[in-house]
């Protein structure tokens, strides 16, 4: 008995596909198609060379201050 055991042990651990199916068996075939279509969707679009696309555009900041003033300074030794 425990040598069948083992020996699926290791066909389960060692061969590849085997693990596929039990994986697809498991957890699904509905988690395994989110997963390809997240990698598809994360994969940057082919663009044409000189072709300029803007991901972001901040907001405008009008009347808002951003910086400090500048202040001279002297080095003391």
């Amino acid at each position: 008995m425990f040598k069948i055991i083992f020996v699926v042990f290791l066909v389960i651990a060692f061969v590849p596909p085997v693990r596929r199916f039990l994986f697809w068996l498991i957890v699904g075939k509905q988690m395994v198609n989110e997963q390809k279509k997240a990698n598809n969707a994360n994969r940057p679009a082919v663009k044409k060379e000189g072709e300029i696309h803007v991901d972001y555009v901040p907001k405008d900041t009008k009347g808002k201050e951003t910086g400090g003033q500048y202040i001279d300074y002297e080095e003391v030794d």
